[in-house]
């Protein structure tokens, strides 16, 4: 892979306010599957955003840390 690439600033705080939005509707869909009825049924889903969510915090972690720099 070729050498890193340099963001701008407002590349990663925009990065970032995605990120943001994208982890703010995963916590709506887990909430949305826990509430259901059957809720072993949505397990996996559950499993999955939890995933995504965890990845995301780590990428926004990431972020942060560059833009303190």
């Amino acid at each position: 892979m070729g050498a890193f690439h340099e963001f701008t600033e407002s590349e990663l705080r925009e990065a970032k306010r995605q990120i943001d939005s994208t982890l703010h509707k995963l916590r709506e869909t887990v909430k949305t599957f826990e509430a259901k009825e059957n809720v072993q049924r949505y397990k996996s889903q559950i499993t999955l955003a939890n995933r995504r969510m965890e990845a995301f915090e780590i990428a926004n972690a990431l972020i942060e840390a560059e833009l303190k720099k």
